[in-house]
């Protein structure tokens, strides 16, 4: 027992120190090195399985002096002593490696498992709680049983021992081999519950060998999977505009569109070039980031899309690609709130505001390699170019009379037309309208409304 236990030891340790001197030198471990650290247990359980292998061959060769019968049974009792010895020392050895495992195993995840899954962990705990009780009870009745001068006294002690090491190491082993499977399955089970709250930062340890860390493996591939898809979510939201972005998830993309009842609201900057040669481009470039996010900020609240971004001005579109019930009184709206907050926040900017509503083609324009959403029809073509009409005059937003046709009462209540002209690049005049003195608050100092 001395010369063999101080062999395992020996072994044992050198074992330790080839498997574990990555994690001394704070290195990444070899791949010789990562199979060796993740079955650790597994060559500890081994080498006491053959000690007392050596054992079984070493008392069979002693008893035979006295009988092959009892020669066997002493071996008997020598492989149920080590199949009990070497489960638990697996069950016990597994567990107190999980947080080595766990740094082998954040550092590469195996292809496959190197270490007993649950079939095998079961297994264990089924052969040291029934298995080796039972044959224990089965050799000591067959001895019974052959034997005609039996000590009763002897079947019966043995019996009885046999009883309670089915309790204990039952129980112990029950309890080991149920922690190792139920507490990964529990954290993998807490992270998931934390993804359905909306916690996609959710990761469980992989400290696990079997299948049970391939599961771990598995989820936190897929947390990341969900991250890595949020994040592209965001960004193509943040490019074509979160309404788009959520049409094309559900409905998928593809080229062509639909007709759409829809408000357009142009707005564009007005003096923008000489802003350009009397500012650094960084100044410039930090007032047309607050300009856009006082469009951005006013469009969305009123449930429109930001269709384009064109230099120092945008389009807006109400009522594609989410249907709303009266597109046109939100692109009103939507035209007076912007000439307010732009006013009030970045007096330094003049601008000029078109809206417009009617039929229009919405959806992807471009190749199967490159496409983008946007808005075709007559009223992105009317809101342009009253925009422009708007920067030439002091009234910083005007409508088109069809976009008051086209909105509710409420809104339309707001507005008045005051006058017609031909657009450029038409032949029949568009009647004009601008807001009640009170519905725009701050527009430019020295404001009047449109001659009549």
């Amino acid at each position: 027992m001395v010369v063999v236990g101080a062999l395992i030891s020996r072994l044992s340790a050198n074992d330790r120190v080839r498997a574990l001197g990555w994690i001394v030198e704070e290195r990444a471990p070899t791949e010789r090195e990562h199979e060796q650290t993740l079955r650790l247990a597994i060559r500890a359980t081994a080498r006491s399985a053959a000690g007392w292998a050596v054992a079984g061959l070493l008392f069979f060769a002693i008893n035979l002096s006295h009988s092959l019968g009892f020669a066997l049974l002493v071996v008997v009792a020598v492989w149920l002593g080590a199949e009990t010895t070497c489960a638990l020392l697996y069950l016990l050895m597994e567990r107190a490696l999980r947080p080595v495992t766990a740094l082998a195993l954040a550092a590469r995840v195996p292809r496959r498992p190197v270490a007993p899954g649950i079939r095998g962990r079961l297994l264990m705990t089924w052969s040291l709680g029934t298995g080796v009780p039972i044959l224990g009870v089965l050799a000591v009745g067959i001895v019974g049983a052959t034997k005609a001068d039996v000590d009763v006294e002897y079947v019966a002690t043995a019996g009885i021992f046999l009883g309670i090491v089915a309790l204990a190491v039952g129980l112990i082993t029950t309890l080991v081999a149920s922690r190792a499977i139920a507490d990964p399955v529990t954290s993998v089970r807490a992270a998931l519950d934390r993804v359905a709250r909306g916690d996609l930062g959710a990761g469980v340890p992989v400290d696990d060998g079997s299948e049970v860390g391939l599961l771990q493996a598995g989820f936190n591939r897929m947390a990341e999977g969900l991250r890595e898809r949020d994040r592209i979510r965001d960004l193509f939201g943040r490019q074509v505009g979160r309404d788009v972005a959520e049409a094309a998830l559900r409905d998928g993309t593809a080229l062509g569109g639909e007709e759409r009842e829809i408000g357009a609201v142009f707005i564009d900057l007005s003096g923008s070039t000489a802003l350009a040669l009397e500012l650094p481009p960084t100044r410039v470039v930090e007032l047309l980031n607050r300009f856009f996010e006082v469009v951005v900020d006013v469009v969305e609240a009123e449930g429109g899309l930001v269709s384009k971004f064109e230099g120092d001005a945008a389009l807006c579109v109400f009522g594609a690609p989410v249907a709303r019930a009266d597109p046109a009184g939100d692109a009103l709206r939507a035209a007076r709130q912007l000439a307010s907050r732009l006013a009030r926040d970045i007096p330094e900017l003049g601008f000029g505001i078109g809206v417009s509503a009617g039929p229009a083609v919405a959806g992807n324009v471009g190749a199967e390699q490159r496409f983008e959403y946007t808005v075709i029809g007559d009223p992105v073509n009317e809101a342009a170019r009253l925009c422009d009409l708007a920067k030439e005059r002091d009234d910083p937003v005007i409508a088109s009379a069809a976009a008051l046709r086209h909105a509710a009462e409420s809104e339309r209540g707001e507005w008045e037309v005051r006058e017609s002209t031909v657009l450029r690049g038409r032949i029949e005049p568009t009647g004009l309208a601008t807001p009640h003195g009170a519905s725009v608050i701050g527009v430019r100092p020295g404001s009047k409304p449109l001659a009549t």
